[in-house]
């Protein structure tokens, strides 16, 4: 398959509970096709460090500020991945109006983008919708997601422990799918990645195959 070009419009929905592997997964496919990539987990990240910047005060028309200042360089900053910026992003996102202000950000890099995968919770079910090309749905057992988010957080909390990482990706997930707005769910037409067992490089391999699969038919042999 040749390098696609701008004229192609093929648009990938990469959803997945916390440590599913659906930023790697979504990443990889990303920089393999040329595509643009988005993680709106990093939307809600980036607003949450704004408002510890502000010493936590916010409101609607805060929030529609900076969600205006918002682009794909800063939400490269490094800052984003505290652990006190994770904490306050999971619960600004319960927020209607900050939900609101990021799915208007979505939408427009949906509608400017011809070559995207966006990575989150809902982007098959709400934000992509029937317009995404592929959706994906990353999964992955307890343990083995616990052991990677532990590694992770080893780096700025030496005492954590990996049952503490563990419960704090259960309530996590489970938040995620009772919450009221845009719960984590599976679309009915999603492809289910199971990413327990694989290797970076098996799962690179999976993701290629399935986005040229569905290239292929929609654009035949290119």
């Amino acid at each position: 398959m040749r390098k696609l070009n701008n004229k192609i419009k093929f648009k990938i929905a990469a959803d997945g509970s916390s440590a599913s592997g659906k930023t790697t997964g979504g990443k990889l496919i990303a920089k393999k096709f040329k595509m643009k990539f988005l993680s709106s987990g990093a939307l809600y990240r980036f607003c949450a460090l704004k408002i510890l910047k502000n010493k936590y005060k916010y409101n609607v028309n805060f929030i529609n500020k900076i969600s205006k200042t918002i682009s794909l360089n800063k939400l490269n900053d490094k800052r984003l991945y505290s652990p006190e910026v994770t904490r306050f992003s999971s619960i600004i996102a319960k927020k209607p109006y900050i939900r609101k202000a990021l799915v208007s950000f979505q939408k427009n890099f949906i509608k400017n983008s011809n070559l995207l995968v966006i990575e989150g919770r809902d982007i098959g079910s709400k934000i992509l919708g029937s317009k995404a090309d592929l959706k994906l749905f990353f999964t992955c057992s307890p343990k083995a997601k616990a052991k990677r988010r532990f590694r992770e957080f080893r780096t700025h909390n030496k005492k954590i422990t990996l049952k503490q990482v563990e419960k704090a990706l259960y309530l996590r997930d489970k938040d995620d799918r009772k919450r009221k707005i845009s719960p984590l769910i599976k679309s009915k037409n999603a492809v289910l990645v199971d990413t327990s067992k694989l290797t970076i490089k098996q799962m690179e391999k999976k993701l290629v195959n399935l986005v040229k699969e569905k290239i292929k038919i929609k654009y035949g042999n290119l």
